[in-house]
């Protein structure tokens, strides 16, 4: 999914580029800030996997500590 919204980013760059060549600057403005959007939504779902990761591999590490104390008792 994260490859859709850059692949959508870079073609919103290209059409931003291509109307402010040929001067509608209004277009240019739309279209360059739905490529910030497909930027941002990429961004988001990388932070999303990070976060998921970060929070399995401390629920990992609390459940083997808790093992590791009720060893002890």
């Amino acid at each position: 999914m994260k490859l859709f919204w850059m692949i959508l980013c870079g073609i919103c760059v290209v059409a931003a580029a291509f109307f402010l060549l040929r001067g509608e600057l209004n277009a240019a403005f739309v279209v360059a800030t739905l490529g910030i959007v497909a930027w941002f939504l990429n961004y988001r779902i990388q932070m999303k996997a990070i976060t998921t990761a970060a929070d399995l591999e401390q629920r990992n590490q609390e459940e083997v500590k808790d093992g590791e104390d009720s060893d002890e008792d």
